[in-house]
């Protein structure tokens, strides 16, 4: 039987660290329009390329879908991989 590593994932969550939390870096932040989500219209996870290609693990896949703005820091790369476009950078300050 193999022992697994409980410690060990592909994807870790985000955790206050040395930086502590990092959201207030960005000057973007990333807003999903749930309409045009497709795990939000089809109500199950069959997407998640933005959890997937998130660098800081900070979109959580859940249906529907959230990021958490503690710590995303505005890369954007969520909104360039989502094939719906459901997600859009907007100014952080309006």
């Amino acid at each position: 039987m193999e022992k697994k590593d409980d410690n060990i994932t592909a994807m870790c969550r985000p955790a206050v660290g040395e930086a502590g939390k990092t959201g207030d870096w960005r000057d973007m932040r990333p807003v999903i329009d749930q309409s045009k989500c497709i795990s939000a219209i089809k109500n199950r996870a069959a997407c998640l390329l933005c959890w997937l290609y998130c660098p800081d693990g900070v979109v959580i896949p859940t249906v529907p879908v959230g990021i958490d703005l503690e710590y995303c820091k505005g890369c954007g790369i969520c909104a360039e991989e989502c094939p719906a476009k459901a997600i859009t950078m907007v100014n952080e300050g309006g």
